[in-house]
């Protein structure tokens, strides 16, 4: 009974949402584009060019955003490359590459190091979150675990002045996850976009410029 009254409060705030809305009106596969929209207008993070990675790409809300961002006139094209990455399928987008699969293996790389051919990456995005089970230290665990595996993509694909947005939850091990970023990154900046739901405990992490380039 609890259950479908969580539901049914879920169900009655998504369709009152004024994100859920925009996105609707807008074309976006999720509410998720206006959390990136709004980090990206306070930091400037996608501009024209750039060679941007989006991790855990499916729906394909992130990859939208930033295709709309490098986009010229309407129908041509887009002045960058986007590459997602999921192990889900995604519907297609328009001058996005999405390679299915696991990013840790081998066959899905070589498949991304033949669209960056040679180029290393200016910004990677990561929308990753792992099925939470409600038990706070296994939870923890599994977010870092997925943080780590950001971090470690960022240092073997991602050029020295790069940056780096991940979603992690503000809770167990959130400190050890920030910790993380500063040994990594120059400048490390956390984020509470207003389309994170106030009740989530949802929050970005931002580094900018790797302290240890992979050479």
């Amino acid at each position: 009974m609890a259950k479908n009254k969580l539901n049914k409060n879920w169900l009655h705030d998504h369709i009152n949402d004024p994100y859920v809305r925009l996105a609707q009106k807008e074309g976006y596969r999720a509410r998720a584009a206006y959390k990136l929209k709004e980090i990206d207008e306070s930091e400037k993070l996608i501009k024209p060019g750039q060679i941007i990675i989006d991790l855990g790409s499916t729906p394909g809300s992130w990859s939208q955003y930033a295709r709309n961002k490098l986009a010229g006139q309407a129908g041509g094209g887009i002045h960058g490359t986007i590459i997602g990455l999921d192990m889900l399928p995604m519907e297609p987008i328009a001058d996005v590459h999405f390679i299915q699969g696991d990013f840790r293996e081998q066959e899905v790389l070589r498949q991304l190091e033949a669209v960056l051919d040679g180029r290393k990456v200016d910004l990677v995005l990561s929308d990753m979150a792992p099925n939470l089970s409600g038990i706070a230290l296994s939870d923890a665990a599994r977010m870092e675990h997925i943080i780590d595996l950001a971090i470690e993509f960022a240092q073997g694909h991602m050029k020295p002045s790069g940056a780096l947005l991940v979603k992690c939850f503000n809770g167990m091990g959130f400190s050890q996850i920030v910790e993380k970023f500063k040994q990594e990154f120059k400048t490390v900046s956390q984020k509470k976009p207003k389309a994170s739901r106030d009740k989530s405990s949802e929050i970005f992490l931002l580094g900018k410029t790797l302290k240890n380039p992979a050479s």
